[in-house]
């Protein structure tokens, strides 16, 4: 046997018995993909696996995550920080090998993937990035070099966000971005043509990728390493590899069968697979000597990759000073001082402002201070007025542009977005109607899971977008959001609040924040006679107190009902009832504040409060109580002027005197 295929033998071999002790996972993907992974990580992919975070390394997306083990145990082989009691607590409680691989918590894992299409959506951001880096950096030296390579699946290629990401990667003509697709047949419920006939070579030729067909060549070293050699030398277009699988390669009885696929092959199938191997029938988590020193060979490798490109780095910062220090504030991210003292400050005299308008005006006042900042809409620019005009549109030939056209294709818009940050050196952010986040969403739960500072401007925020009608104006989107661990939502109530809220956005490094915008005009708040808007940086804030000691109610609202209770507080007062006005822009920051000043903002003494936000009700009992009432909506919006939609849903200065004066 070669050292060869005892290694990759030594991945099945992994694989099945990491599965087997979980009782949980799949073992076929690993078993049929251990040839082509090999190959890959022994004599293509280039990295260091003592420093994971290299920058110039290649990104390894496994798109098809349920695959995990595959990626575990080459990763162990070839001397990341996993050990094999790390991958004999596969799938367990506290352990860095989860059921797919999650960003962040193992080692050499570049993007959290598993549900199917995101991890090569996510590749798509990763090699945009790339190509813009390195086509603002790179001079005779090339200092930003390396590809992205997938392995995805049928799964994958089905879901229709694949289609989003092979559109647009083709459409730049993304040469670095290299995918492997596993062609084995096999779904959870059956062979794959009782549901799935896609002619995948064509279909990827049509969106203008390089396409190879291997065949029946899943275990050919040659073939695959042939295929990833020309897919390299193929630089004005994505390469698409197709290679046919076998499901549970070597199992006698299981072998492209769904019995491979999503559980453990069992203690007897699992001995005669290693006998059909030559492997010791009766070992478990066997790593032969002779495979470890092979597979260890790859830490001085890449040691001497990074060695060689460091030196590169020292050359390339001795003829371009200058440049090299921009690069590394292009890695560092660091707010350079006085980044946002060009956005202006807002008085009433400048008249109503959408706030989207004014996160136009934010972007555009920092774009020169933040070079690094990069994103684009999903063919809504013009509404969500996200475009830096000092730049043109990133496509072929002008990678070095950060204006990014997405077309009509949010799944791909955020989940590339996901990419551009995990890939470092850009920040991103990702512009759309707020009612389509419902495309968006699996991407922004992901890029949330990752904790990745993703910018996601959301505008025509609530029924105030008016005739556009139901299908157009989200209801329930602010409470499902809310919903989302680790994300901000931020939906500010004028245009001085608007740009605090992009300063949060930008400042905050350990999670994604989503500004929830208006399309219909706001009146500018005189700050001289309530609060500073500085107050949005805490999630919420007292705008405009009550008179004297204590307040008979609060009143509490987010966006553009704020205005509304501000003028209610000034009519109920004449009628001797003493309201307090609170501003809510961001629940989740405001519970990240100390007890202490949620309790000076919201008294625990004053039970009797009113909530008020043109959107569902859910979720703000958490903030008025037991006894206080909230003015939402419960239903769908309907197609008129916003002025009489907020007339009809309620969101009037009369209905909430009434609501209080019931209280």
């Amino acid at each position: 046997m070669t050292i060869q295929q005892k290694s990759i033998d030594t991945i099945r071999c992994l694989a099945m018995d990491a599965v087997q002790k979980a009782n949980s996972g799949h073992p076929g993907t690993p078993m049929a993909l251990a040839p082509a992974a090999y190959e890959l990580w022994m004599n293509h992919l280039r990295y260091n696996p003592k420093n994971p975070k290299w920058f110039n390394r290649d990104r390894f997306v496994l798109s098809n995550g349920h695959a995990s083990m595959l990626q575990y145990a080459v990763l162990h082989l070839t001397g990341y920080e996993i050990s094999l009691e790390d991958i004999k607590n596969f799938r367990q409680w506290d352990s860095i090998t989860p059921g797919h691989p999650e960003y962040g918590m193992t080692p050499g894992i570049e993007t959290t993937t598993g549900p199917l299409g995101q991890g090569i959506m996510t590749a798509v951001g990763m090699a945009m990035a790339e190509a813009h880096l390195a086509s603002v950096f790179n001079k005779e030296e090339k200092i930003v070099d390396h590809y992205t390579y997938v392995f995805c699946s049928d799964g994958d290629l089905m879901e229709g966000a694949s289609h989003e990401a092979g559109s647009l990667a083709g459409h730049l003509g993304l040469g670095k971005l290299i995918c492997l697709y596993d062609n084995n047949y096999i779904t959870i419920e059956g062979h794959t043509d009782i549901t799935y006939e896609d002619d995948v070579a064509k279909r990827f030729e049509a969106y203008h990728w390089h396409v190879q067909d291997l065949g029946d060549k899943g275990n050919d070293l040659q073939a695959i390493s042939e295929a990833f050699r020309k897919a390299r030398e193929v630089s004005d277009k994505p390469s698409m590899i197709l290679l046919r699988t076998h499901i549970g390669f070597g199992s006698p009885n299981k072998q492209d069968t769904p019995a491979a696929h999503g559980s453990p092959l069992g203690a007897e199938e699992i001995r005669l697979t290693k006998k059909f191997y030559g492997w010791p029938e009766d070992s478990q988590f066997l790593v032969p000597d002779d495979v470890k020193e092979h597979m260890n060979g790859m830490i001085g490798k890449g040691a001497a990759l990074e060695k060689d490109w460091n030196a590169l780095i020292g050359q390339y910062k001795a003829k371009h000073a200058d440049l090299y220090q921009q690069f590394e504030g292009y890695l560092s991210q660091k707010l350079p001082v006085g980044w946002d003292k060009a956005v202006k400050a807002y008085q009433p005299a400048d008249g109503p402002k959408a706030t989207r308008q004014i996160s136009a005006d934010f972007l555009n006042a920092v774009a020169p201070q933040l070079p690094w900042l990069i994103g684009g809409s999903g063919d809504l620019e013009p509404s969500t007025l996200t475009m830096i005009k000092s730049s043109g549109y990133f496509e072929r030939q002008n990678y070095q542009n950060r204006n990014i056209a997405y077309g009509i294709r949010e799944h791909v818009m955020c989940a590339a977005s996901s990419g551009l940050a995990v890939h470092g050196g850009v920040r991103p952010y990702a512009a759309t109607f707020f009612i389509f986040t419902d495309y968006a969403r699996p991407a922004i739960r992901l890029a949330c899971i990752m904790k990745l500072p993703v910018i996601y401007v959301m505008t025509h925020d609530s029924i105030g977008l008016g005739e556009d009608g139901t299908t157009h104006q989200p209801i329930e989107h602010l409470a499902s959001l809310r919903a989302m661990p680790h994300l901000h939502v931020i939906r500010p109530a004028d245009a001085n609040e608007a740009a605090y809220a992009w300063r949060m956005a930008i400042e905050r490094m350990d999670g994604p924040s989503m500004l929830v915008l208006t399309r219909q005009k706001l009146p500018v708040f005189d700050r001289s006679k309530v609060a500073g808007a500085e107050g949005v940086k805490k999630g919420a804030y007292v705008l405009s107190p009550e008179q004297g000691n204590r307040p008979d109610v609060l009143l509490i609202a987010t966006g553009s009902e704020v205005y509304l209770i501000l003028e209610a507080q000034a009519a109920l007062l004449k009628g001797g009832i003493n309201a307090r006005v609170i501003s809510m822009p961001s629940w989740e920051v405001f519970r990240e504040q100390p007890q202490s000043y949620r309790d000076e903002v919201l008294p625990p003494s004053c039970t009797k409060r009113l909530a008020v936000e043109a959107g569902s009700p859910q979720g703000w009992e958490e903030w008025v109580g037991e006894k206080g009432k909230v003015i939402g909506i419960t239903r769908f919006g309907e197609s008129a002027p916003e002025k009489i939609l907020f007339e009809k849903f309620g969101f009037t200065v009369e209905n909430i005197i009434n609501k209080t004066k019931s209280l």
